[in-house]
């Protein structure tokens, strides 16, 4: 199969681990799209690769930062790309000239604030492109519904980067939740440390909240896990804590910690309902030791399951830090091989962005439709619907103080 090009929309932390002059503060100190798709380039499944942001004067130092940890840290890695707009250029709509310059068949990858996710999405699908979208793919759900009318009229690749559902303890969870008759209970937490909000502070609260950035996994993990029991998510109510992030600066509307209440339903047997509890916060301590705590307990009929992949057994006593840290190399391993080559691919984010490339690959190929990737259950657009409707909700619950219902059938979805 032919090798794909890919454009990243997007130049912050995830992409280059590039933020605010230097390496970023977090565990994603050389990125992660970027690395990702140097070494898929490297191994013949990527070929062009380009990046576009709003602000061109970034990369004369992106390119350094990405020379100095990523080329001479892994023995050579090509880090080259073409970059939007000019070196001496700041343009916010510099993503259509980047995308014009494509053909159909390429694909982007779209790491930028959720509100932009919408626009940036359906100008590429609308010529063609296939498209990678960070969680949450959009904040509404008439958004999300209008990308997949047109991707599907296009037939083009639109995927989630849903990558918590490839933690080798999550995929094999879902399988086990299969023998475990009817849903009855989910919770979830997950967080990240208030220094995260440095780094988030020009959108947090303003563009989007903790529960889309951070209860979005957890969400689609249930889901994920559920559906598969034919059970859909019918009302939500959720309530959120304040002050910590403000505190710091943020925007006066940002949440700190945001839970939600969602009700499930088994669709051929509404008598059986069971609960979901999500809950996110940005504003855990700083020297927590773990970049994400990030744990659930889903309870069925006949058994449970308990996952906590916060620590995961691994932990670092080092002077510098002045604490005990907990890495999770599990989801990208930065050690090199025995030869000095990066050697993160079985790490689950790196398998996130090697299967929408195969699944590009595929479709460019014919030897896939779309429609065929659906079925296999991956984190494509039609596959991350209940998500979406779950965390407008959520968000409406707040903004209006109430409960809100969810409906769906025969394939059509709204809000109530």
């Amino acid at each position: 199969m032919a090798a794909l090009n890919v454009l990243m929309v997007g130049t912050g932390e995830y992409t280059t681990g590039f933020v605010g002059g230097g390496a970023s503060g977090s565990d994603k100190k050389v990125g992660v799209v970027g690395l990702t798709l140097f070494d898929l380039r490297r191994r013949g499944k990527v070929g062009e690769l380009s990046m576009v942001g709003v602000n061109g004067t970034k990369y004369p130092a992106i390119r350094e930062h990405l020379h100095k940890n990523i080329t001479l840290a892994y023995n050579n890695l090509d880090t080259s790309f073409k970059s939007y707009p000019a070196d001496d250029a700041k343009d916010p709509d510099a993503y259509k000239a980047a995308i014009d310059a494509l053909s159909p068949g390429d694909a982007i990858t779209i790491f930028t604030p959720d509100t932009t996710h919408y626009p940036i999405a359906l100008y590429a699908i609308e010529r063609g492109i296939h498209v990678m979208i960070t969680k949450p793919a959009v904040k509404l759900l008439e958004h999300h519904l209008a990308l997949l009318d047109a991707a599907e009229k296009r037939g083009v690749y639109v995927y989630i980067e849903h990558h918590k559902r490839f933690d080798p303890a999550y995929w094999d969870a879902k399988a086990r939740a299969l023998k475990l008759g009817d849903f009855n209970y989910f919770y979830s937490y997950m967080s990240q440390p208030k220094f995260q909000l440095e780094t988030f502070k020009a959108w947090a609260g303003i563009d989007s909240d903790i529960s889309y950035y951070l209860n979005s996994h957890h969400v689609d993990i249930c889901d994920s896990m559920v559906s598969q029991l034919g059970y859909v998510p019918t009302k939500v109510s959720a309530s959120a804590s304040k002050g910590v992030a403000v505190s710091m600066g943020c925007h006066e509307s940002t949440e700190d910690t945001i839970s939600l209440l969602v009700h499930w339903e088994k669709k051929d047997d509404p008598s059986k309902r069971a609960t979901g509890v999500y809950t996110a916060s940005w504003t855990a301590p700083h020297k927590a030791g773990v970049h994400s705590n990030q744990y659930f307990h889903y309870l069925a009929k006949d058994g449970e399951i308990t996952i906590n992949q916060a620590k995961r057994g691994y932990d670092v006593a080092d002077d510098a830090a002045g604490q005990l840290v907990w890495y999770n190399p599990f989801y990208m391993r930065y050690a090199p091989d025995e030869d000095g080559n990066f050697n993160g691919q079985s790490g689950y984010g790196y398998v996130s962005f090697e299967k929408f490339v195969d699944g590009c690959r595929a479709v460019n190929a014919r030897e896939l439709k779309p429609a065929d990737l659906d079925a296999k259950g991956l984190p494509t657009l039609r596959n991350t619907i209940a998500t979406t409707a779950i965390l407008e909700a959520g968000r409406r619950s707040i903004d209006e103080n109430r409960e809100v219902r969810i409906e769906s059938k025969d394939g059509v979805w709204k809000l109530v």
